[in-house]
């Protein structure tokens, strides 16, 4: 049986590729050029554990310690370009490739804070950096208005996600049965969300005349 942080790296491996895809595809309703189909794919995949290191100053950027992550998140960006007219047939596999992505990122993000020696709630709120950051990068890029804050629960689940695993953390249960019983809340409750489109409430405020 592989261990946890194993498994949380392949698992992080894969939603990389599927973040840097998801990526491509809004670049290419943008009507991007190939660089900017690539430099999409690279910030969505990496921009939110890069924003984490650069504000809790933990270098190198992972990226720059590993560049072999450019290339995977490049080429899968560009490979998408090729692949664009059969991909829309597996959106509900990206749907659950990227709550995985949100639920690994976070876990990782929270265990970057935690061996650094920050302390529980900065742990939390860096999981939540790494695992939403990425996305509100690319739609502020592709001048949209950030999934994160229109859509179903997204930045909650990553919040209870980290919530948990640290919780768990803190009172030296098993790391795998805290990595575990952290994604498996967490994936579930992605997945709930979309299902049933569950939201945070609005505020809508229009001034009469306006």
């Amino acid at each position: 049986m592989l261990p946890a942080d194993t498994v949380l790296l392949l698992f992080g491996l894969v939603a990389l590729v599927a973040e840097a895809m998801t990526a491509a595809l809004a670049a290419g309703r943008r009507k991007m050029d190939w660089f900017g189909v690539a430099m999409l794919g690279c910030i969505t995949a990496l921009g939110g554990g890069s924003l984490r290191d650069v504000l809790l100053g933990h270098y190198p950027l992972l990226w720059v310690k590993h560049p072999m992550l450019l290339v995977l998140t490049g080429g899968a960006a560009l490979l998408t370009i090729a692949l664009a007219q059969v991909i829309h047939r597996f959106h509900a596999l990206f749907l659950v490739l990227d709550a995985i992505g949100l639920v690994v990122f976070t876990i990782i993000g929270c265990n970057v804070a935690l061996g650094m020696g920050h302390p529980l709630s900065i742990a939390v709120v860096a999981g939540m950096i790494t695992g939403c950051v990425g996305g509100v990068l690319r739609d502020v890029l592709c001048n949209e208005i950030p999934l994160l804050f229109r859509s179903e629960l997204y930045a909650t689940v990553s919040l209870v996600t980290g919530a948990l695993y640290v919780a768990a953390t803190s009172y030296e249960l098993n790391h795998v049965a805290a990595v575990v019983g952290a994604f498996v809340v967490g994936f579930a409750f992605r997945l709930l969300a979309i299902r049933y489109k569950w939201e945070m409430p609005k505020f809508i405020y229009e001034r009469d005349g306006h």
